[in-house]
């Protein structure tokens, strides 16, 4: 393609410079209005210089690769609400033995999850869990947060959902959600195990250190207190273990100690004592000579007997009446709180089940080579069905800002290339970068890994994206796919060599920056030092894996 008017060259390249300024730098002195403001800005300014037209505006921005991210988005708000990242933050510590078998399970678990649940995600929940383990153990947060950010970036070039950039290369060249596993696969896992050793070795000392066992103990059990409940089932269970004797040995001190507030009413007992106190009386004003012919006649034995057991039953079995109704209430209480508790309890527990068993039915759907964007959609809305209560809660969590600045993205972009620029210099690159030669897959590698860098990697897929795959098909029609591939193997991977290279890093840093009471800066310098020979060394060995 060649060159547009030069004046469509000029405004086009000023909206595009405007647009990677505020994406690459957010809060610029003179324009701090964010990435997505910027997104929006640099859209509109190519519609304003009419270097794109408002229709061509409007076509550039694609629905699937939108409907994709905001179906994986919803996804993972419902997996986090599931604890799904939790019980791959306790994974962390099960078992463990010691800080370096620590850092090689946060580089699995965080490429794992990364692959299936995207990067970005992975590293808002997994970045807290990684900070305690660090405090844990007395050492250095950096090399766990490296180890989080980088493994994240690698792991999730694995599948199509792993990133942004990914979702663009799988809706462009229209590989499924197998292949493009099966083919990235390999690479994806030597890139991992090579990174841990990179991070063990620059590490090794930091590593070394003995940990403080009191630290860690006193760690743990606030860990602990901070996740109980107040009562559960399982405090029920310390009242059913009981045998029958103290079961009611314990009841009868909790009604006696209740008793003040539910004691035998105060007329009865009243009665009682007037019924009791004239009978004496008239014991006492009868002469000594009849109460002793009233001792020896049968007739009046009987009447005493009738009138001591009347006392008798009038006042011991009213007190014990009363103290039984007061045991009955407490068992009535006691049981109905166990019974909504158990019962709240196996709801969510059903409810859990539910949500994993709707995202491994949605991973099973994109194996099978269904439309990745209606099957992520499909699934939030099961989802939403699913949780039976209002979810704006829950898509509240969702990212808009982030769908907003693909939609201002996407025009910008298609802006850019109207111009010819991003044409006229892949014409003077392509014929140094044909993936039937080792030299070329190197240099294609290069150009994808500086420009990912400089243009960040999602503008850096929609502009070479197509290129590329062309350039692939020329040489051969098989060439193409493993085109793609490379691809979205250099374009993820070279995220890792800085700071800004990646939005997960970004993430990384600054959840631990604000992390309470475990905050820490990840710092610019610190993770260029591991970034870059861990980029070249990863990025390298994958490309001899890609098939």
């Amino acid at each position: 393609m060649a060159l547009a008017s030069s004046v469509k060259v000029v405004l086009g390249s000023i909206a595009f410079a405007i647009f990677w300024v505020l994406a690459v730098f957010p809060a610029v002195p003179f324009l701090p209005v964010g990435r997505t403001a910027g997104s929006l800005l640099g859209g509109m300014l190519m519609v304003i210089f009419q270097v794109i037209t408002a229709d061509q505006a409007y076509a550039a921005i694609d629905l699937q690769i939108l409907g994709l991210l905001f179906g994986t988005m919803v996804v993972s708000v419902y997996l986090e609400r599931a604890d799904m990242f939790k019980y791959l933050g306790k994974l962390l510590l099960w078992k463990s033995r010691g800080a370096k078998d620590l850092i090689c399970r946060v580089c699995l678990i965080s490429a794992i999850s990364s692959a299936f649940f995207t990067n970005d995600t992975s590293c808002v929940v997994l970045t807290e869990f990684v900070l305690k383990i660090a405090r844990q153990h007395n050492l250095p947060p950096h090399p766990f947060l490296l180890a989080l950010a980088s493994s994240a970036n690698i792991g999730s070039a694995a599948t199509p959902i792993g990133n942004p950039q990914n979702l663009v290369i799988a809706v462009q060249s229209k590989i499924s959600f197998g292949n493009f596993l099966i083919g990235i696969l390999p690479a994806m896992i030597m890139g991992v195990i090579v990174n841990a050793l990179l991070l063990l070795c620059m590490y090794w000392k930091l590593l070394s250190i003995e940990k403080d066992e009191e630290d860690v103990a006193v760690e743990v059990i606030s860990e602990e207190e901070m996740n109980s409940h107040h009562f559960s089932p399982a405090t029920m269970s310390r009242f059913t273990s009981l045998n029958s004797q103290e079961w009611n040995s314990r009841l009868e001190v909790m009604a006696v100690q209740s008793s003040p507030g539910m004691s035998v009413p105060m007329g009865h007992v009243e009665n009682l004592r007037n019924r009791s106190i004239p009978s004496e009386n008239e014991i006492q004003g009868v002469p000594s000579g009849t109460l002793e012919s009233a001792r020896n006649s049968n007739s009046s034995k009987e009447a005493a007997n009738d009138v001591s057991s009347q006392v008798k039953e009038e006042t011991i079995p009213s007190k014990r009446v009363a103290l039984l109704d007061r045991l009955r209430d407490v068992l009535s209480v006691l049981s109905s709180e166990g019974k909504d508790d158990l019962t709240t309890r196996w709801k969510k527990i059903v409810w859990k089940s539910g949500v994993y068993l709707v995202t491994i039915g949605m991973l099973i759907a994109l194996l099978l080579g269904l439309n990745m964007s209606w099957t992520a959609i499909t699934a939030a809305l099961a989802l939403v069905v699913l949780d039976f209560r209002d979810a704006r809660p829950s898509l509240e969590k969702v990212s808009y800002s982030l769908l907003v600045f693909f939609c201002g993205m996407f025009i910008t972009v298609e802006g850019f290339n109207k111009t010819g620029i991003p044409s006229t210099l892949w014409d003077f690159m392509e014929p140094y970068s044909k993936i039937d030669h080792v030299s070329g897959i190197a240099i294609l590698a290069v150009v994808i890994l500086v420009m990912s860098n400089l243009a960040s990697n999602v503008p850096t897929v929609l502009l070479l994206g197509a290129r590329v795959a062309a350039s692939a098909t020329a040489v051969s029609a098989a060439d193409e796919k493993k085109a793609w591939l490379i691809l979205a193997w250099v374009s993820t991977v070279a995220g890792n060599l800085s700071l800004l290279g990646s939005a997960a890093n970004l993430i990384v840093c600054e959840q631990a920056r604000r992390a309470p009471q475990l905050g820490y800066t990840l710092s610019f310098w610190s993770h260029l030092k591991f970034g870059v020979p861990s980029t070249l060394i990863v990025t390298a060995i994958g490309l001899t894996l890609i098939r």
